[in-house]
């Protein structure tokens, strides 16, 4: 049964042609420009604002649920995943250790004094995205105590393949809040800096496609070669999951319990 028509209202709110192209040729709905129109569905590419909450009648639907950017954020995510390390310490431990700032800013300063080596720490504006922000450092001057920052202690000896850094990318669907719904897909990314790596030093610091992996930022560097076929997933700074996992599953790594 094909599924009912029905009001897609994104011309103003999304700019990303899949939204359309996947509710009018795969759902078949009716695709609407006006904002003012009856809609059924509202598919939103940033925060949905309190008074288009509050108008929403029973029938309809939003790609939000309230209070998403208490992990949506950076500093949101700081916050709580610090909470939750408080109450459970062993099954939080995989992450660094992190800085709200300009909350948690005399304890980032005094933990450089206190230290008989510089560490380094990668400082990540609190709402931002692909890359923009983001650098290195080994000292807490030249940061201000009004900017508003996530400080992580950067991980120096991270695990690479092929000499790159790299990270991945999973997709989560959360369908519901009450009861908890969420489906994890069974592939994603991985996405690959495009300089080899090497530990953080004054001379290197600056050098953004070796230290972050963001797409954004690697894919202006000469050296990132793109994938343009699905059927090569493990070609290119840009990997599926699946053939990452397929690497890591080479060198011995246990991937399982995905």
């Amino acid at each position: 049964m094909n599924p009912s028509p029905l009001s897609f209202v994104n011309c103003l709110d999304s700019h990303y042609p899949v939204t359309k192209l996947v509710g009018k040729k795969v759902f078949g709905w009716k695709l609407s420009t006006n904002p003012a129109d009856d809609w059924d569905v509202c598919w939103i590419d940033k925060t949905v604002p309190t008074e288009t909450l509050a108008k929403m009648r029973p029938y309809q639907k939003i790609n939000h649920f309230p209070g998403i950017l208490s992990i949506a954020r950076k500093n949101n995510l700081g916050k709580n995943l610090m909470k939750m390390k408080k109450s459970f310490p062993e099954t939080y431990n995989f992450f660094p250790q992190t800085y709200l700032l300009p909350t948690d800013y005399q304890e980032f300063k005094n933990q450089f004094l206190k230290a008989k080596k510089p560490k380094t720490f990668i400082i990540k504006p609190e709402a931002s995205s692909q890359g923009k922000g983001i650098f290195l450092t080994k000292t807490w001057e030249g940061i201000s105590p009004k900017d508003r920052y996530v400080a992580q202690k950067y991980l120096k000896k991270p695990y690479l393949i092929d000499g790159l850094k790299f990270d991945l990318r999973l997709y989560v669907l959360l369908a519901g809040c009450d009861p908890l719904r969420i489906f994890l897909f069974q592939d994603g990314l991985g996405r690959f800096a495009t300089e080899p790596y090497r530990a953080p030093t004054g001379d290197n610091m600056g050098d953004v496609c070796m230290h972050l992996t963001n797409y954004a930022i690697n894919k202006e560097n000469p050296n990132f070669v793109f994938n343009n076929s699905s059927a090569a997933d493990d070609v290119g700074h840009k990997k599926s999951l699946k053939a990452v996992f397929k690497v890591l599953m080479r060198d011995g790594k246990c991937v399982n319990n995905f």
